[in-house]
């Protein structure tokens, strides 16, 4: 090794102080022998990988290569087999063919399972995930050699500054600094599945395996991963059907469909233009073909019985047999969901003034001065533990007004669809079976075709609860949520199990239900499309939202890097720039609505009038019916009056964002 003159040492030392520093802000520590692994050209090789459960072929002859340092979006149909190849992966699983190979150094980590219930503080917990920094601390010497290692590695692995990354992590999954040093027993089992991503992400592997991530989180919560994931330093492979983070934070999608593997560059929205143009001319091919096959075997029929034509017809067999069958993609198919119409009610079907509600002596919410109409659809936003389970079991009845007024429609109907209800079903009991005891009336074809009506088939039907998917749970609370036919359905989270295929589906349901939805999901793209309402649960209230949902986003995120605590109704807006077309389709839309209910409700007017205006309700005897009639009409002006000024609001909105 060369000796390097003091000037030339000095130089050397600030180059690396300085490319440490610059390794410290991309979130990427000291390279040393152990890491070098991370600059290789593909971190993982899938080669030709076959794998059966229970006799049924998952995956054949499937093959994919994932360069170092790749975001990829693992997808697909809900039971293909996309967390049987993490656990490939991992080597849970034992291969029937092929291989999988990953640098022999490389670092593998996931979220398994929750972290145990003990009485290790949240910080802590993270900051064991790092098993060398807790090894190097824990071990005790006197020899002045080895004190000198482990300083030296403790400061090549940025120890030091380990708290600080470890904190900041847990407060973007929801845990302020006082609850950082509580025990995890203080926690349930979704908040210590947090604990268990933050540590995780806090110890940095080389390849990151996350399956359904943001299943556990609230709308925060994604957005915060969301950005991480886009960061971080190493590769990725995450399974989600939310399709806002496959658009933010990865560069690739893998798709896992009829059993095989294939790796697509780019976003979610330029992995589904890719394959639906792939599809089209998988189609037109195909087509093309049996045309051709059909002309081929026409000829075969008329002349295969002639002597003179034999030899011609005998050869278009073989042509026939050569033809390779051209298969389509398969394209996943729109699993509808079909919500019962409800009859309409008169406007507003809940007003509420002064409305102060909770749990015993505990006011959790408070001077709420809320009204929804039949056709409202309304997102409640805010972070976990403000409120919105509590304002959603106050409209469901499930909680009572402890202060205040609030007036229902006499014939309100409520539906209402929690997570933790997929968990409540019998699971020793068929979808069947769960119809058979909710309506004993009705025979069992009416009770297949409401589960059909699900996406449940014959298959399902006769299956055990315990034996279905979580998709497939989903589907059947959905539908004994909806039974009744509500006039209102709250919906808390409704697409944690279903697949980016099933939730396009709920959002074409939900936006022909001539009900109203009270949603609360953490799915930026299921709120985009359905939601045209927003309100913000915060600081024990619920106020209007000012803002979209982009305003929302930048907000939160900004409340993030800032360090910020409260969230504010009116957060500061991002500068006004030129909508997307998308953006400026979804304000078109919000015009027409308003016009639309603005129709409906003139027409409701017009048939009141004509009410009041028969001398026959003024009789006497007829007293009772004259004060409903009035104050139906009443109704109707406000809201009348209400609606013309949504519509006002939507077309200053859209000719502003013209404007620019």
């Amino acid at each position: 090794m060369p000796v390097l003159s003091w000037e030339e040492d000095c130089v050397r030392l600030v180059r690396e102080v300085a490319s440490r520093m610059q390794f410290a802000q991309n979130g990427v520590h000291t390279i040393d022998s152990s890491t070098c692994l991370r600059h290789t050209a593909n971190m993982l090789k899938i080669q030709d990988i076959t794998f059966s459960i229970d006799g049924r072929t998952l995956i054949e002859g499937a093959t994919a290569n994932i360069p170092t340092g790749h975001k990829v979006g693992v997808v697909g149909r809900n039971g293909t087999g996309k967390s049987t190849l993490f656990k490939l992966i991992r080597g849970e699983l034992s291969l029937e063919g092929g291989e999988i190979e990953l640098p022999n150094r490389a670092k593998i980590g996931g979220v398994a399972q929750e972290v145990p219930s003990n009485e290790v503080s949240l910080i802590n917990t993270v900051l064991a995930a790092d098993k060398e920094r807790a090894a190097l601390l824990a071990e005790e010497t006197e020899d002045p050699d080895r004190i000198a290692e482990i300083q030296t590695r403790l400061a090549d692995i940025d120890a030091w500054s380990a708290e600080g990354r470890a904190a900041s992590i847990l407060k973007g999954l929801g845990f302020d600094d006082a609850e950082q040093k509580r025990p995890c027993s203080d926690f349930s089992g979704g908040w210590r599945m947090r604990v268990a991503l933050a540590a995780v992400l806090f110890a940095e592997p080389d390849l990151l395996l996350l399956d359904e991530p943001t299943n556990y989180l609230d709308l925060e919560g994604a957005l915060w991963l969301e950005a991480y994931l886009a960061k971080y330093p190493h590769t990725v492979l995450i399974v989600s059907h939310d399709r806002g983070l496959l658009n933010r934070s990865v560069n690739a999608i893998l798709h896992l469909e009829d059993k095989k593997l294939t790796l697509y560059q780019g976003s979610y929205d330029t992995f589904a233009e890719t394959r639906a143009a792939r599809i089209a001319v998988a189609q037109s091919e195909s087509k093309k073909q049996e045309a051709r096959r059909a002309h081929l075997q026409k000829f075969v029929d008329r002349f295969q019985a002639k002597a003179s034509k034999a030899k011609q017809a005998q050869a278009r067999v073989k042509m026939i047999a050569k033809m390779t069958p051209i298969s389509t993609p398969q394209e996943a198919a729109m699993r509808a969901f079909s919500f019962p119409e409800p009859e309409e009610l008169s406007p507003p079907i809940i007003n509420m003034e002064g409305g102060i509600t909770g749990y015993g002596d505990t006011e959790v919410l408070r001077k709420m001065d809320l009204r929804i109409d039949q056709d409202d659809r309304i997102a409640l936003l805010g972070k976990n533990g403000q409120g919105k389970s509590t304002l959603s079991k106050l409209l469901a009845d499930r909680l009572p007004l402890m202060a205040g007024k609030m007036t229902k429609s006499n014939k309100l109907r409520v539906g209402f669809f929690a997570q933790h209800q997929v968990d409540e079903l019998y699971v020793d009991e068929t979808p069947v079976e769960h119809l058979r005891r909710l309506r004993p009336s009705e025979g069992p074809a009416r009770w297949r075709t409401r589960l059909a009506g699900f996406g449940l088939g014959a298959e399902q039907a006769e299956v055990v609860v315990g034996r279905l998917s979580g998709g497939q749970k989903a589907r059947l609370s959905l539908l004994l949520a909806t039974l009744d036919a509500p006039h209102m359905l709250i919906l808390d989270e409704p697409t944690n199990h279903l697949d980016i295929e099933s939730r396009e589906a709920l959002v074409e349901a939900l936006t022909a239900y001539s009900g109203a939805v009270i949603l609360v999901s953490h799915d930026m793209h299921l709120l985009s499309l359905v939601a045209d309402r927003l309100w913000l649960v915060s600081d024990g209230t619920v106020k209007p939202y000012d803002g979209d949902l982009d305003s929302y986003r930048e907000f939160l995120l900004t409340q993030n890097k800032s360090g910020s605590k409260a969230a504010s109704s009116k957060p500061a807006k991002p500068k006004p720039k030129r909508p997307s077309r998308d953006a400026m389709l979804t304000l078109r839309a919000e015009v027409r609505k308003c016009e639309e209910r603005v129709e409906k409700l003139t027409a409701m007017q017009d048939k009141l009038d004509a009410k009041l205006a028969d001398p026959s309700i003024y009789e006497p005897e007829r007293a009772d019916d004259l004060g409903v009639w009035q104050k139906k009409h009443g109704e109707c002006i406000d809201a009348l009056d209400r609606a013309e000024a949504m519509w006002e609001k939507a077309q200053e909105k859209l000719e502003r964002a013209e404007a620019l």
